[in-house]
């Protein structure tokens, strides 16, 4: 399983880049494994995103924005998402983890 964390480099909005910067801040933090897919930079990366988020989660109008994040193709949820389940403290199996791996278990 990989999570990934969709995010555009080039964005114009500070609120985007602080959201992504806290999700994979807090990934980086707690050694969790993740990939970033830049969305501005393969228009085929931007669309697998756009076509694999639930039609329940998009916006009603423009497009769903980054952070969007994924467990392989599972649809995790976007920065609203995961901050709620940071608070919740419920954050591994809002990625579909079943828990913090520790130090015993990498060394398997």
């Amino acid at each position: 399983m990989v999570i990934k964390v969709y995010i555009a480099s080039s964005t114009g909005s500070v609120a985007v880049k602080k959201h992504q910067q806290a999700v994979v801040g807090f990934l980086e933090s707690n050694r969790i494994g993740f990939q970033e897919v830049d969305i501005t930079m393969l228009e085929e990366q931007r669309l697998w995103m756009f076509r694999n988020i639930p039609r329940d989660k998009r916006p009603e109008k423009g497009n769903p924005l980054p952070p969007q994040i994924f467990n392989d193709d599972h649809y995790c949820g976007d920065y609203e998402d995961f901050f709620q389940s940071k608070e919740d403290n419920t954050v591994f199996a809002f990625l579909g983890l079943s828990s913090q791996p520790s130090v015993r278990d990498s060394e398997s």
